[in-house]
């Protein structure tokens, strides 16, 4: 039989060494959740370390991630591809072992931790993709999508507000192959959490429509094992295990103390340890029975192998199912969808339909859900505003037993009624995205985007084909005043390294927004949209609307006989503006150019002669945004016409023109700046 207490302390000893080696990083909690991650990584986790990709795993969370050592230690131990120079390298530069875990850097990681709370809610996101693709594709006698989610958590977690969205979701959506390990401390950075973390976590988890398991001895390997047994025969219920801890366990003078938790115990207090322990090998020193005894190599190839079987019998009775499957968890698109693309983009520009880009979004969302059966959209209680709701999506729904309702056809549904969580459908779509099979979409107001702000950033940081549908962006929405009008959030959004902000002027350049979205596997997207009707903008043609920014019209284009003497950019709703400025200066033989920048992040990417030839050198620039003025400097424009004060509660018209948004102060701006007059800058 393994011994399970050399195995707990080879992790204590592994995360005591390679922080103090680095001098920095979080001992604590690693070694306080030892024998919990022993009880579940040697008897009940489904993975293959020769294989961290395998589509059946189960999929393991460190919500608390800035206890890495210990999942550092877990992959390291059971044989993934990570060395032992790699854990002395803990928080080095380059390393595969950075101080938070990132996705991507090393094998089975499953998603970047380190902002408490996020962890947990993109587990609940990956058990909910699992719950569905279950639903959708497994068939009596063929269960090809069968694996659990497992999270360990900590007392920060909780403490986050996005843990009650993601965990009040996960009892509604009734996710009975989540689980969650609470390791129950009692201690973070400021000390004991008693004075300020009185939370009766147990009866919050039962109002969620939990299963509550504990407290239990979360140092008593079999404890946990035999909760864990418990927990996967959970029928319709997500399971929360609180697991009572001693963080820093086994150090004599750190143990249950906030020094244990984020400073290294210092070389004289590991030697303790090590007493205390009675770990008597030297730093980074590992014995082969406690190897031998961690290793999962086989019985993952074997776990994979018995999978490999069972799907290739499913591929055999259902080669077209097991088709889609495949492409889907692979990210592929199907092969006709670029045909798909230019057909709704040519419909649109054929139409050429006066509509909100809002339902211009809506519009090439019906075609693009119908083509993508992995489109899975939903909105934070604002459904009939962002309209992301599709004829090819109904609600999703789920019966009393805890399964997946589906209509007459046979179809799950694919619109997902968050309720007015924003921060937590943002990281619960990261969630979605990690796991793989769907392609995650959601909505509310551009101006709530800033609840969304952290799961937006670790989505480009993860870089995951994610889309965030943010309505209503403008002080164009009126009424509803200067708390639901945005100003810096356009802006604001774009300085977000590997996010692709869209912002389109009507109906063809919206469809191209969400093609290009649709397309891009390594960037999350931003589609900026209006409330009010927009009409469509002529075009010569749609080629270069995907790089960003294009010349929508030229001076000939009005029957001027001559080359443009100033360029004016413009984004959105703003287009009609510079269009009609331009047709207000061409009565006075002024000569203008108008360049619509839908996105100005794609158009940053592109090569120096495509933006030479859309802004050409030594022409007068001017640009025109309903919002923050700073993010236009660097196209050295000569003026903006934006906004940098906060708005009011108005009809849309009246603030157009008490901000200056009017195609004369355009045209005004224009004339100023060939003067070489006042910049024309709103503020």
């Amino acid at each position: 039989m393994p011994n399970t207490s050399l195995m707990a302390n080879a992790i204590r000893a592994l995360a005591m060494d390679a922080v103090q080696q680095a001098n920095s990083g979080h001992p604590g909690a690693p070694m306080g959740m030892a024998d919990m991650a022993v009880a579940l990584w040697s008897r009940h986790l489904k993975h293959n370390p020769a294989n961290p990709h395998w589509a059946d795993r189960d999929r393991f969370v460190l919500s608390n991630g800035h206890g890495s050592m210990l999942l550092y230690a877990l992959l390291h131990l059971s044989g993934y591809d990570l060395p032992i120079e790699q854990i002395k390298n803990f928080r080095q530069l380059h390393s595969q072992t950075p101080g938070h875990p990132e996705v991507g850097y090393t094998p089975g990681v499953e998603t970047t931790t380190g902002p408490l709370g996020q962890g947990l809610t993109n587990a609940v996101g990956m058990a909910l993709a699992e719950k569905l693709l279950g639903a959708e594709f497994n068939r009596p006698g063929h269960a090809v999508v069968d694996h659990h989610t497992y999270v360990f958590l900590g007392d920060g977690c909780l403490m986050e507000g996005i843990s009650h969205e993601a965990c009040a979701l996960a009892g509604a959506w009734k996710l009975n192959k989540l689980v969650a390990l609470y390791d129950d401390n009692g201690i973070s950075i400021d000390g004991k959490v008693a004075p300020w973390f009185v939370d009766n976590v147990a009866e919050r988890f039962e109002a969620y429509q939990w299963n509550v398991i504990g407290p239990i001895d979360g140092h008593d390997v079999d404890a946990v094992d035999r909760a864990l047994h418990e927990a996967r025969g959970s029928a319709e219920r997500p399971t929360l295990i609180i697991c009572k801890t001693h963080i820093g366990k086994g150090s004599p003078n750190r143990q249950d103390t906030a020094k244990a938790h984020g400073e290294p115990l210092g070389a004289e207090e590991i030697a303790l340890t090590r007493q205390s322990l009675g770990w008597e090998y030297q730093p980074f020193e590992i014995p082969a029975q406690v190897y031998a005894d961690w290793d999962a190599k086989r019985a993952g190839q074997t776990a994979e192998a018995q999978w490999e079987q069972r799907f290739a019998r499913y591929a055999k009775a259902f080669p077209e199912l097991a088709y889609q499957l495949a492409r889907r968890l692979a990210g592929d698109l199907p092969k006709d969808f670029a045909q798909t693309i230019v057909d709704v983009a040519v419909a649109a520009h054929t139409k050429a339909e006066t509509v909100a880009s809002r339902k211009a979004s809506q519009l090439a969302l019906e075609a693009f859900t119908k083509a993508l059966p992995e489109m899975l959209g939903g909105s934070a209680d604002l459904t009939g505003s962002n309209l992301t709701k599709t004829a090819a999506t109904p609600d999703l729904r789920f019966a009393p037993d805890g399964s997946v309702i589906k209509n007459a056809e046979g179809q799950i549904g694919r619109h997902i009624n968050y309720g007015v969580r924003e921060f937590g459908m943002a990281a619960i779509m990261n969630g979605i995205a990690l796991h793989g099979g769907y392609i995650p979409y959601g909505g509310t107001f551009l101006t709530f985007s800033d609840y969304s702000r952290n799961a937006i950033r670790m989505a480009a940081l993860m870089k995951l084909r994610v889309v965030h549908v943010f309505t209503h962006d403008s002080i164009g929405l009126g009424e509803d005043g200067p708390t639901h009008q945005s100003i810096e959030h356009a802006a604001s959004l774009r300085l977000i390294p590997n996010l692709d902000v869209w912002r389109p002027a009507d109906t063809a350049e919206t469809a191209i927004a969400w093609a290009v979205a649709l397309e891009n596997q390594t960037r999350p997207t931003a589609l900026l949209l209006s409330r009010q009707n927009l009409p469509y903008a002529p075009k010569r043609d749609l080629a270069d609307i995907s790089r960003g920014a294009y010349v929508l019209s030229e001076p000939a284009d009005l029957g001027l006989k001559t080359k443009a003497k100033a360029v004016i950019i413009a984004t959105g709703s703003e287009v009609q503006l510079a269009l009609k400025a331009q047709e207000l200066l061409a009565k006075q033989k002024i000569a203008v150019r108008v360049v619509s920048m839908p996105s100005t992040t794609t158009f940053d990417r592109q090569d120096e002669k495509f933006k030479k030839a859309v802004l050409p050198a030594g022409l007068p620039r001017v640009a025109v945004e309903m919002g923050s003025t700073d993010g236009w400097w660097k196209y050295r424009v000569d003026a903006v016409v934006g906004i940098d004060r906060y708005g009011e509660s108005a009809p849309a018209p009246k603030l157009f023109e008490l901000f200056g948004f009017t195609p004369e102060n355009v045209a005004n701006t224009v004339q100023a700046v060939l003067r070489g007059g006042p910049s024309g800058r709103k503020k």
